[in-house]
């Protein structure tokens, strides 16, 4: 460690002992005054120094959590100004999964907005209301709070599924696009009507191994199949991974249990069929997690004018490991 910003230490000084006891004696009354103003300021610095953000519309300052009527508390972040980007992001992860995109549209005069699911990273871990339609009054709620009008959602994975339900649930009146990233509709789960899906002992595995190691289980999967890196010629990246890991981790474990249901479960069909916004649907060929064939191409076929664009060999967490194109495809979008 250097000592940069360091002052050099004082000569030494001896002093006699009538001195020293002097000297003792007005250090305990200087240090006793200390503690107590210190004291007494904490709480003004404590106030102080609480993360806060100033209002887009009226310029007074309010907290980056909004609560639900049911009481749960959702983080968020809110930078710049311009038309608002809403960003929804994956299981289990939290808002700093959209790193790239958040710097990237901020940096072409977007306001862009991006919240952490109830019971994943810096909100609420509450037990209950782990469900889309939950998820999707938990963004209504932010929407509303921020008064968003004119907004791009912009949903991946099980984001994509909070985005459908939003739109679906709460209609289109403050939103001008949608986005569906390798997203979870129109359902993953294999039933006689979605012959395609995968098997429902799949995600109840996931249920045991989050149940039972979780920590592990997050780092089986961004090592392997989440980024493609179990993929030959892949070149893993050790900080993506151990950032999906501590994204993972800093959520609660009965969030993540439950969610597993949402984001399987859940038929998406009748919400997408209420879309009128203009829709992209992104979804890479070599998604493990979601696979393509069972999902972007049915969710593009189901909204009324959806544009699906195919991304040859690009895995589930696209949006990271392919940032460049995917931000270029999705300003192109936003700006059509």
């Amino acid at each position: 460690m250097d000592n940069i910003g360091m002052k050099p230490h004082a000569p030494r000084v001896i002093q006699g002992a009538a001195d020293r006891s002097n000297i003792s004696r007005r250090h305990i009354l200087i240090g006793s005054a200390a503690l107590l103003a210190t004291a007494v300021s904490l709480p003004a610095l404590a106030q102080s120094t609480t993360p806060s953000a100033r209002s887009h519309n009226s310029g007074e300052i309010m907290m980056n959590t909004v609560t639900t009527k049911d009481g749960v508390t959702i983080y968020y972040k809110d930078w710049g100004s311009g038309q608002p980007i809403v960003f929804s992001h994956g299981w289990p992860l939290s808002a700093d999964d959209w790193d790239a995109q958040m710097m990237f549209f901020l940096s072409h005069g977007f306001r862009v907005i991006a919240h952490d699911r109830r019971g994943h990273g810096r909100s609420s871990q509450v037990a209950d209301g782990h469900d889309m339609d939950h998820y999707a009054d938990d963004l209504a709620t932010l929407t509303a709070h921020l008064n968003l009008k004119d907004a791009i959602h912009v949903g991946h994975s099980t984001g994509g599924g909070e985005v459908t339900r939003y739109i679906a649930r709460h209609g289109e009146s403050r939103v001008a696009k949608a986005v569906l990233i390798s997203s979870v509709p129109p359902i993953m789960v294999k039933t006689p009507a979605n012959p395609g899906g995968l098997p429902k002992e799949v995600f109840d595995g996931f249920q045991v191994q989050v149940a039972t190691n979780r920590s592990q289980f997050y780092l089986d999967l961004p090592t392997g199949p989440f980024y493609g890196y179990n993929r030959a010629g892949s070149k893993p990246l050790q900080g993506v991974i151990e950032n999906w890991w501590r994204q993972g981790m800093m959520g609660g474990i009965k969030a993540h249990y439950d969610g597993i249901v949402a984001f399987s479960q859940t038929d998406f069909v009748p919400d997408l069929k209420k879309f009128t916004v203009p829709t992209l649907v992104m979804h890479g060929d070599d998604d493990q997690i979601v696979p393509y064939a069972d999902a972007g191409p049915l969710s593009a076929k189901i909204v009324k004018g959806a544009i699906l664009k195919t991304y040859k060999g690009f895995p589930h967490g696209m949006p990271t490991t392919n940032a460049e194109t995917i931000n270029a495809d999705l300003l192109a979008f936003i700006k059509s």
